[in-house]
């Protein structure tokens, strides 16, 4: 097939990616589809020669929501961002990352540079290595992203195998990971790379508002079912944005931090996180929208070992002021909205939908509940 024709959409997108980069079925010792996500098509790819990659490929027709749009780009970011975290910052406890939990706290912090270009984990292969990519929807393949293969199952299928030292040990890595990834300050501006509502904003509440109108305004166009009408919300979370302004530095944020893009390796006894896998949905921001997700449905500030993890590398506490937890509403709300909402373009099964709805929409009241307490004038 040539590639430089436009692939048909009877293709597979993996097979003509791989032909793409110079991969022949002669190179490929096996392929493996990847389970766990609702977005991409993913596959695991072992190479004759031993390597291992993964390919993502995003879906080619279809209505989305908003801020999907380019997700793609936003992957490759991350994984490039990431590998400015130092591993010197890791030994010495990082002025940088501290910064970070300054701002985690509300302060801003200055932007600082990698001194040796490692990413995180680098040495142990905790953070994806891009070997090839395209971006952009013109390219015949359509869009792509070529990466090395992470060690380990996701953290989300070993609940039943994992011991209370091995669960708190792998809640300290994390911290400390989450950590070195927020001392990662973005070059331009609050919001997605992929820039899908236009160049990145100056600050933090113009990209945050921009972001949950954008999520709003896909929620009205798809129906989405909400606990409270979408005009209602957006007035709820107006209100509340002038704590955003308190956020002053454009951290790397995962904001997909869920155990099943967290991939375990080792034997019993001796588990580490071998991988930080899905990108796709960061942005850069304020650090504290990752523990939304590094806590799904629960509460972080109850995350003794990921808050322990976090704070050695760090070099202080995180402290959980009045600001930081009107903020964790504010990005559970943003968090959930999504949730409720993507269920209609990508038309999910039916026990899906409800499992949603029963789980996160009293989720989005509470969290909304909170956002209008803390924010009431007087509090």
């Amino acid at each position: 097939m040539s590639v430089d024709a436009p692939v048909p959409e009877s293709a597979d997108p993996t097979a003509c990616v791989l032909a793409a980069v110079g991969v022949t079925e002669d190179d490929i010792a096996s392929r493996e589809p990847l389970s766990g996500g609702t977005y991409n098509t993913v596959t695991r790819v072992t190479l004759a020669d031993g390597r291992v990659w993964v390919v993502k490929v995003p879906p080619r027709h279809g209505p989305g929501m908003s801020y999907e749009r380019r997700l793609l780009v936003n992957e490759v970011t991350f994984y490039a961002a990431a590998s400015a975290a130092t591993t010197a910052a890791t030994a010495t406890g990082t002025a940088t990352a501290g910064a970070a939990a300054s701002t985690c706290a509300g302060a801003g912090a200055a932007s600082t540079t990698a001194a040796d270009g490692h990413a995180p984990g680098e040495d142990d292969g905790t953070i994806p290595r891009v070997v090839h990519s395209e971006v952009g929807t013109g390219a015949p393949t359509g869009p792509y992203v070529v990466m090395t293969a992470c060690p380990g199952r996701p953290w989300s299928g070993l609940a039943d195998e994992l011991t209370e030292d091995e669960e708190r040990s792998l809640r300290e890595e994390l911290g400390g990971v989450v950590a070195r990834l927020h001392s990662v300050t973005g070059p331009a501006g609050f919001g997605y790379p992929a820039q899908p509502f236009g160049p990145l904003p100056p600050t933090w509440r113009w990209a945050f508002t921009t972001m949950t109108d954008a999520v709003l305004t896909d929620a009205e166009a798809y129906r989405a079912e909400l606990p409270r009408p979408v005009g209602e919300i957006r007035a709820v979370l107006a209100a509340a944005s002038p704590v955003l302004d308190e956020v002053t530095r454009p951290a790397l944020v995962h904001f997909d931090l869920w155990r099943g893009n967290l991939l375990v390796t080792g034997a019993p006894g001796a588990r580490r996180i071998g991988g930080v896998v899905d990108g796709e949905r960061m942005f850069w921001g304020d650090p504290v929208a990752d523990l939304v997700s590094t806590s799904l449905f629960g509460d972080p500030e109850a995350d003794d070992g990921f808050l322990t993890g976090y704070a050695a590398v760090a070099g202080r506490p995180l402290a959980f002021t009045p600001s930081v937890r009107l903020r964790l509403a504010l990005y559970r709300s943003y968090l959930y909205l999504i949730m409720l909402t993507e269920t209609v373009p990508r038309r999910v099964p039916a026990d899906v939908r409800e499992w949603t709805s029963a789980e996160v929409a009293p989720r989005l009241a509470a969290a909304l509940e909170e956002v209008e307490s803390a924010a009431r004038p007087g509090r």
